[in-house]
């Protein structure tokens, strides 16, 4: 005999494992630390590529005047300026990676937990009706 409550439980199940589950498991295999500091590992040389896109792209957009100025400007204070430039771009790409990832393994966290609640409860359906059974 069919029991609606299990059909009910299974249906919102699977729907979570075809939509967000896959991603929530993956994210839930990691402990906190590890997942959180190998996005900020991944954050920081993508903003790294990034920063020096943009480099290439500022000079080269008037590479001409550029290299007229590069004789006269302090060459060691312009270095010091992208370094310090490219320390912040970093440092606040990193925070806000930190911040943005901490909430999405809590969120994935406490999803996973009402999933194997629900699990559970699935299991004990199945034991009750094998005992009425019986």
């Amino acid at each position: 005999m069919l029991n609606e409550e299990r059909i009910i439980l299974m249906t919102r199940m699977a729907s979570f494992e075809e939509h967000e589950g896959k991603k929530n498991m993956s994210i839930g295999s990691y402990f906190r630390s590890d997942f959180i500091g190998l996005q900020i590992i991944k954050a920081i040389i993508y903003a790294t590529l990034a920063f020096f896109i943009v480099l290439a792209v500022y000079i080269f957009y008037d590479f001409e005047v550029f290299m007229t100025d590069i004789y006269h400007m302090d060459l060691f204070a312009f270095a010091k300026q992208v370094l310090v430039y490219y320390i912040v771009s970093v440092s606040i790409y990193g925070l806000i990676t930190y911040l943005l990832y901490t909430v999405r393994y809590a969120k994935a966290k406490k999803q996973l937990k009402v999933y194997y609640g629900n699990l559970k409860r699935l299991s004990n359906l199945y034991d009750k009706e094998g005992k009425r059974q019986v």
